[in-house]
């Protein structure tokens, strides 16, 4: 995939401007797709700079102001712990978002963790999308918004390198051993699909450490069983890439 002509690619002096500038990019969104369709469904991603971007967003300052009440959030992974585990993103979001915005909590679909495997879990999500939805059979959810981060594996979500969870395309969320990273517990995640049936998909990508992998999907024509997030391609919507300028560091074409 190029740098050019098939994405939006944006990079910023450091990890908090990047976070600033992604607030600001989730409200216009939310903005957009409020006076369109009367409503914003906005996935979440975990990570550290989705959690600056999440607390300007609970600020609700100027430009970073979200009409809360209509707007329903889902989650594009989780780990297969509880909710109140330092590991969850769930619980990170509700730290820095859920708990301090105005957002009916009836409005926030988790991804379940309490049911005994992560593949149930990710069945039970599966389902509750198709409802919330109201989607016909074997169809994907269309959600405004999808924010995503980048391992320095060049994982995105919970699809990591090699895994059988590459390959699904019948499902809404799949089920995935840990990977190579810690911590070592199942996750759950939206599928390709899901994700590229978006209208708009958002990379957040900070630190030197993502440098290669940002390279490799971006200019090295880097295949999604090596790096997944090669995989992300929005079949109508829009895809954009925000990076900070260690991220960017290995690009030939950053701007």
């Amino acid at each position: 995939m190029s740098a050019a002509g098939s994405l939006d690619l944006k990079v910023y002096r450091d990890a908090d401007q990047l976070a600033a500038k992604a607030a600001v990019a989730v409200a216009r969104a939310a903005a957009e797709s409020i006076r369109h369709r009367g409503r914003f469904t906005l996935v979440l991603s975990g990570g550290s700079t989705p959690r600056k971007t999440y607390a300007l967003l609970a600020e609700g300052d100027g430009e970073t102001n979200v009409d809360w009440s209509r707007a329903y959030l889902f989650f594009g992974d989780e780990r297969h712990v509880p909710h109140d585990d330092e590991r969850s993103n769930y619980g990170m979001a509700r730290e820095s978002l859920l708990s301090v915005a105005p957002i009916p909590s009836e409005q926030v679909l988790p991804i379940p963790t309490g049911l005994p495997t992560a593949e149930a879990c990710a069945e039970a999500y599966s389902t509750a999308l198709a409802k919330f939805f109201a989607l016909p059979s074997g169809t994907m959810p269309i959600f405004d918004l999808v924010l995503l981060g980048l391992g320095d594996d060049g994982h995105t979500a919970s699809l990591f390198p090699g895994a059988e969870a590459l390959g699904v395309d019948d499902r809404i969320a799949t089920w995935s051993p840990p990977g190579t990273l810690p911590p070592p517990v199942d996750r759950i995640t939206l599928t390709y699909p899901a994700i590229n049936a978006a209208r708009e998909v958002l990379f957040l990508v900070a630190g030197e450490n993502k440098a290669e992998a940002v390279q490799d999907v971006l200019e090295g024509g880097a295949d999604k069983q090596r790096r997944p997030a090669a995989g992300v391609r929005p079949e109508a919507g829009r895809l954009m890439w925000m990076l900070d300028e260690a991220a960017a560091g290995r690009l030939k074409n950053s701007g």
